[in-house]
């Protein structure tokens, strides 16, 4: 155990934020850079060392999390990062952007504040990359085999790197021009820079495993064609099928999927640009969806120069605190306030949108919207409540739908899909045809990192036993497995 009595003594710090009024003129992170240092050792001390540690199952990864808070306390910064990378091949992408489940797991956060994990693990990834503890694993021999992975984001990258170090050759296959996938350009810069994908993709490049960039599979080479070129083929192209908005006024200009949106943003940070095609500058901009990408459409909007930023909500505002029918251990829906939403803007909840209108030109102008309630099994609009908001940006951020089939991928590998839109696979994360696996939300649906790495890890051993007829590699969960929320 860490501190017999840290969790008594030590009141609970997070990571320092830049000040608002310095963060919204750069598009650097919002922490101050290794703020944690001087207090991190303490706040591993929280950590009560639990007979059950319910954290590991918070966690899809089944991250050793009462083991590195304890090395990590004892200032063992080389068995931190072991003990973390033994669960976690990313921990600077999980560190940054997860929402911590493990947190609402904690056994501390029963009755007191649960222990900052998050804030502990970016810590230990940073010193890590600090002090030269992340190496190239290059594999001993290599199998012959092949395996070709479709999509570069967190799951893509996970079964790579697993696969890779097993002894396989493998080529991961993107179809935009870096690398990460929806961590490159559907996160925006002040959440990750993007500094932290390159070294790892080069850690992977001297590992052995191969990228190719700008290569769309299903139309710049076929599904059919990878099955004739590699042993097995893993689609991690995650659920991109966005969710629209099929009221009045949807054609006008100016509205636009936060997918169409955000990457713009993060391409300037690359130098593509010297100013985004869809800018927010001087504009009153309109945000639908109140989750983390409508979180990242309002910072990179306040970011731009907007002239007001509104987001909206179809559900009620949640509850500061912990609702009844969401006890311990489960993930809570709670009243959030991100860094984005500490900036500005503004946040309405239980509105619909009824239509937009636009101008002479066909511009959007106003969206109109009206109150709703949730009544009989569905929202239902409260009469007199409808009211208009000035709109010269629209953002779309509800959600995706499935897996992207408009690339004939789908078609050409002869996988099915599941009612959801989702690539079907059996309990070892095999589809329907041999040799072809599924991981991440292509095929789990929208979800979280930890998941997608997750799974990334789990398919990995899959295709390793499909390979060569058994795997040593850890597969943390099953494709049935579910998240302790509600």
């Amino acid at each position: 155990m860490a501190d017999p009595k840290g969790f008594l003594t030590t009141p609970k710090q997070l990571a320092e934020r830049r000040p608002v009024d310095v963060r919204i003129r750069d598009w650097n992170e919002v922490y101050v850079e290794r703020s944690l240092l001087p207090i991190i050792t303490k706040q591993a001390g929280r950590c009560m060392d639990c007979g059950i540690p319910f954290c590991h199952n918070g966690c899809p990864l089944g991250n050793l999390i009462p083991e590195w808070n304890d090395l990590t306390y004892r200032d063992d910064w080389s068995g931190a990062i072991e003990r973390l990378h033994a669960t976690n091949n990313f921990p600077e992408f999980t560190g940054r952007l997860c929402p911590a489940p493990c947190e609402s797991a904690c056994v501390l956060g029963i009755n007191q504040d649960a222990v900052t994990i998050k804030n502990v693990e970016v810590t230990i990834i940073d010193k890590a990359w600090d002090n030269g503890d992340v190496t190239p694993q290059i594999p001993e021999r290599l199998s012959g085999k092949t395996v070709a992975v479709v999509g570069s984001g967190p799951a893509g990258l996970a079964v790579a790197q697993q696969l890779t170090r097993a002894g396989h050759t493998v080529v991961v296959y993107e179809r935009a021009d870096r690398i990460g996938g929806l961590l490159r350009y559907g996160i925006p810069e002040f959440k990750m820079e993007k500094r932290h994908i390159n070294r790892r993709v080069e850690q992977m490049r001297a590992e052995g495993t191969r990228f190719r960039t700008g290569v769309s599979v299903g139309e710049d080479i076929t599904g059919q064609q990878l099955r004739e070129r590699f042993d097995a083929v893993v689609v991690a192209a995650g659920a991109t099928t966005a969710r629209d908005l099929p009221v009045p006024g949807r054609e006008l200009k100016g509205i636009h999927q936060a997918m169409e949106y955000l990457p713009l943003a993060n391409k300037v940070q690359e130098g593509d640009f010297v100013e985004p095609p869809i800018s927010a500058k001087g504009k009153h901009v309109i945000v639908i969806g109140g989750g983390d990408t409508g979180a990242d459409c309002l910072g990179t909007a306040l970011r731009q120069g907007a002239a007001s930023v509104t987001q909206l909500e179809i559900m009620p505002r949640p509850g500061d605190d912990r609702p009844t029918g969401q006890p311990w251990p489960t993930m809570p829906m709670v009243y959030k306030v991100t860094s984005a939403h500490e900036e500005g803007g503004e946040r309405v909840y239980s509105v619909n949108t009824t239509h937009f209108s636009g101008d002479e030109d066909g511009n959007v102008q106003e969206l109109h919207l009206v109150e709703v309630e949730f009544k009989d099994g569905r929202f239902q609009p409260i009469e007199g409540t409808e009211r208009a908001l000035p709109a010269q940006l629209v953002t779309l951020a509800m959600g995706f739908t499935g897996t992207d089939t408009a690339n004939g991928l789908v078609e050409q590998l002869g996988v099915d899909l599941d009612a959801r839109g989702n690539i079907n696979r059996d309990g070892a994360f095999a589809t329907n045809v041999d040799g072809v696996y599924v991981c991440g939300d292509a095929g789990r649906g929208q979800s979280l990192i930890v998941w997608a790495i997750a799974e990334g890890r789990s398919a990995a051993a899959a295709v390793d036993k499909f390979l060569g007829g058994k795997t040593a590699l850890p597969a943390p969960i099953r494709p049935t497995d579910r998240p302790l929320v509600v």
